[in-house]
C-alpha cells in the first residue's frame, strides 16, 4: 500500500509540476508578445489609409492613360520622299534623329516646320520642296519629304567650247562636266572666235557642236 501510495504521489506532483510549468510559459508567451493572439481590426485613420493606398494604383494608372505618347530610342523612324516630277515614292527606314527623342506629336510638327524654313544645303540642292508628318506614335513615326527635281529630258542641252591646254574642248552647260575632247589648236582659229571660246562660246544643241567640229577639224 505504501509503494502505491508514494507511487500515486508522485504521479500527482509531477502532474502538478507539468501544468504549473505550461501556465507559467502561457504567461510569458502573454507578456512578451501581449497582441498575438488578437485580430487585429482597422481602425477609421487606418482603414482610411488603406482606401487611399488602394486608390493610387488606380490614379498612376489613369495617369498614365491620359499622358500624350513621346518619341523615344525605340521609335521606328520611316521618311517617304516623294518626286513631284515624275510622281515616284521612295520609303526608307532611318534612324531617329537625336533632338527629336522626346517630343510629343505637336513639338515634333514645330520641329518640322523649321526645318522646312530652313532645310539644309544639301536638301535644297537635291530640289526640297517641304517636309510634314503624316503618321504618329511612340511606336512609329512616319514623315514625308517632297522634292521637285529636274526633268532631264525638258532640261536645256546647251554647251560651252572652252579651252584646255591651247586645245578647245566641249562643256556641259554647268561649264562643270566636260562633253568631249578635240583636236582643234586654239591659235589655228582667227582672233575674234579665239576671244570667244576663251570666255565660253555658247553653242545651243549637239548639232551646233557637231558643225563647229566638222567646219574647223583638221
Amino acid at each position: 500500500m505504501r509503494l502505491i501510495r508514494r507511487i500515486s504521489l508522485f504521479i500527482i506532483l509531477s502532474c502538478m509540476m507539468l501544468a504549473l510549468g505550461g501556465y507559467a510559459a502561457l504567461r510569458a508567451e502573454q507578456f512578451f508578445y501581449p497582441n498575438r493572439y488578437q485580430r487585429e481590426e482597422p481602425s477609421g485613420p487606418a482603414a482610411g489609409q488603406t482606401a487611399a493606398e488602394g486608390e493610387l494604383p488606380e490614379q498612376i494608372i489613369e495617369a498614365a492613360a491620359n499622358q500624350a505618347p513621346v518619341v523615344t530610342a525605340d521609335t521606328v523612324y520611316l521618311v517617304e520622299e516623294v518626286n513631284l516630277t515624275d510622281g515616284t515614292i521612295e520609303e526608307t527606314e532611318a534612324g531617329i534623329p537625336a533632338k527629336y527623342i522626346g517630343l510629343d506629336r505637336e513639338r515634333l510638327v514645330r520641329e518640322l516646320e523649321a526645318y522646312d524654313a530652313n532645310p539644309p544645303l544639301t536638301e535644297l540642292e537635291r530640289g526640297f520642296e517641304a517636309i510634314e508628318l503624316t503618321a504618329f506614335s511612340q511606336d512609329r513615326v512616319v514623315v514625308c519629304k517632297y522634292y521637285q527635281t529636274e526633268d532631264a529630258e525638258e532640261a536645256p542641252a546647251g554647251y560651252y567650247l572652252m579651252v584646255a591646254d591651247h586645245l578647245v574642248v566641249v562643256y556641259r552647260e554647268d561649264k562643270r562636266t566636260l562633253y568631249m575632247n578635240t583636236d582643234i589648236l586654239l591659235e589655228d582659229l582667227d582672233d575674234a572666235l579665239q576671244a570667244q571660246i576663251m570666255q565660253g562660246k555658247y553653242m545651243a544643241s549637239e548639232e551646233e557642236v557637231y558643225h563647229f567640229l566638222e567646219s574647223y577639224s583638221s
